[in-house]
């Protein structure tokens, strides 16, 4: 098993150098890039530019300028580090050696981690507009998603499981038909529609037949005494804004987990030491939860690292625009719209980063659960 995660994350690196390569080329070709929108902006509006990565700021002087001098479209090149050459862009994409102190021994400057930048380094570089690093402002966003990824994500699964053991042990009853029915319905729905409807009907507008949801956010922070409040009282304000968006998010994730637990239930139950056990004498609970359940779940709990991988970055631009919810599927959305390539990148990186280490952990899990399965035998 250790020469074969040796092997997984050997081929991580080519991976991740393919998709920053695919990226940065598809990058190249996208019309509107932000030397684009800044020229756009200085020829419509006068006064002075907003900072732009790494705080620089250019004055036009008040002018409204219909053709802009070449200075001022170097120094926007230089701000956005688009005066390189695109080898270099590449590089410096990928991993780049820039030493700061020339006056040090070279292997200490080589061994010095602030020497390099580039993804492969972990060193996303600074938003074009928000003057943040790409870092900073993923883990400024970060609580949002993780609040709806983990909480949508364990419920989901303790939600799924009982409701699968129930349905394959009550298989073709009132029960199961109309449990099906609803998850199919639900699985059917999609969650930014779901969220209008919540809105439309138990909003905060004022043609609401109840006013259930509150305005935004996940806190009420911005209402006066909400300092004061106790734990318990933020507690209960945290979910009472985390309700909605949290519904709109799991509807459509029910139905694919509780018929493959019910799938899974139903297969072990017809397996010959289901018989056997039960022919000794041991009860019906006794025969589903000692070994029914155990050997059922595997393909569930193979699942686990993946998904609990992903919980921490789960966005959704509709959901969290439609409940005003500042998380890192609206700064995806509008980085991409701003040209914003540092986050672009950096949130590509990272996503493909933890679906590869997932996808690893999912694989050793399999060996890990059931013994009989064996990388070693499989290669040979």
């Amino acid at each position: 098993m250790i020469s074969y995660i040796i092997r997984r994350l050997l081929f991580m690196l080519p991976t991740l150098v393919g998709i920053l390569t695919i990226t940065f080329i598809v990058i190249q070709f996208v019309p509107g890039g932000p030397v684009d929108q800044m020229k756009s902006l200085l020829r419509g509006h006068s006064g002075v530019l907003t900072e732009a990565g790494g705080g620089a700021a250019l004055d036009v002087s008040g002018r409204k300028q219909e053709e802009l001098d070449p200075k001022f479209l170097e120094q926007l090149k230089k701000i956005y580090h688009l005066d390189r050459p695109l080898w270099e862009r590449y590089l410096r994409t990928l991993v780049w050696y820039s030493p700061k102190q020339n006056d040090r021994p070279f292997l200490e400057k080589v061994f010095d981690y602030d020497n390099w930048e580039g993804f492969l380094v972990f060193k996303f570089g600074d938003s074009f507009y928000r003057n943040k690093s790409v870092l900073e402002l993923i883990v400024e966003k970060l609580p949002v998603s993780a609040s709806l990824g983990v909480i949508s994500f364990f419920t989901t699964y303790i939600v799924c499981i009982i409701l699968g053991v129930f349905k394959a042990v009550r298989h073709e009853s009132t029960f199961d038909a109309a449990s099906s029915l609803v998850v199919l319905v639900g699985y059917s729905t999609p969650g930014f529609v779901l969220g209008i409807f919540l809105i439309v009907f138990l909003g905060p507008g004022d043609g609401a037949v109840a006013h259930l949801i509150p305005l935004a956010g996940l806190t009420s922070a911005g209402v006066p005494g909400y300092e004061d409040w106790s734990a318990w009282e933020k507690l209960i304000d945290y979910l009472h804004h985390l309700a909605a968006p949290l519904v709109c998010f799991m509807v459509g994730s029910f139905a694919t987990l509780t018929m493959l637990t019910k799938n899974a239930v139903l297969e072990e139950m017809r397996k010959q030491y289901v018989l056997t056990a039960k022919a000794k004498g041991l009860s019906e609970r006794a025969v589903l939860f000692k070994h029914i359940l155990k050997n059922s779940l595997i393909p569930l709990v193979t699942g686990f690292p993946i998904g609990f991988l992903a919980m921490f970055f789960t966005g959704s631009l509709l959901i969290e625009q439609i409940f005003t919810l500042d998380g890192l599927g609206l700064l995806s959305y509008q980085a991409v719209i701003q040209r914003d390539y540092p986050i672009v990148m950096g949130n590509l990186f990272i996503f493909s980063l933890m679906g590869l280490v997932g996808q690893l952990l999912t694989d050793v899990s399999y060996v890990l659960i059931d013994r009989r399965i064996s990388f070693e035998e499989s290669q040979g």
